[in-house]
Parts: structure tokens; C-alpha cells; sequence
């Protein structure tokens, strides 16, 4: 029963510092994703799942509380990356790069 109780403890200190990042809604080029991680690591998830889409890429519309709004972006539609403030795209992942 000991062990138990150790494994149960430590198993919970362990999955404190982990976090969860999901596309709650996706329509259209719009996703909404729900995220407590860093800034930048949403930022890149957002990135990954519009690339994975067929996109160019995702630009930030917006946050709340959670909740990060993002639109995917096609290059040639002339639209700009617009990152979350205070994070960057990396400039491989960029229209410019390829």
C-alpha cells in the first residue's frame, strides 16, 4: 500500500510540469486552440497543425484566457504571419524561406 501511495505521489509531482495544447474548433482557416502552454510553444503547435492542413502557416487573431484564435494563412494570398506578441516564427516556416 505503501508503494502505492509513493508511486500515486510521485506520478503527480511528474504530470505538474506537463501541459495540454488541442484544436478545439477548426473551420475553415479559423482554429481555436486550448493551451496551457508557453506562448511559443502554442505558437509553434498552431504552425504544425495549420502547415499539416495545406497553409502557408497561422497568424494570431487573438487570446482569452486559455483560448488562442488563429487564422491559417495561404502565401499566395498576400496575407502576413502575425505571431503571438512576445513570441517569434521561426524563419524556416516562413512564405520568404522556401
Amino acid at each position: 500500500m505503501k508503494k502505492i501511495l509513493l508511486l500515486s505521489t510521485v506520478s503527480s509531482f511528474i504530470l505538474t510540469g506537463c501541459y495540454s495544447t488541442s484544436v478545439d474548433m477548426s473551420l475553415g482557416n479559423m482554429r481555436l486552440i486550448t493551451s496551457s502552454a508557453t506562448p511559443q510553444d502554442t505558437e509553434n503547435f498552431a504552425m504544425k497543425t495549420c502547415k499539416n492542413d495545406f497553409y502557408e502557416g497561422a497568424s494570431f487573431l487573438s487570446k482569452a484566457g486559455k483560448e488562442y484564435r488563429f487564422k491559417c494563412v495561404k502565401a499566395e494570398e498576400n496575407e502576413v504571419l502575425i505571431p503571438i506578441p512576445g513570441t517569434s516564427i521561426n524563419p524556416e516556416n516562413t512564405a520568404g524561406a522556401k
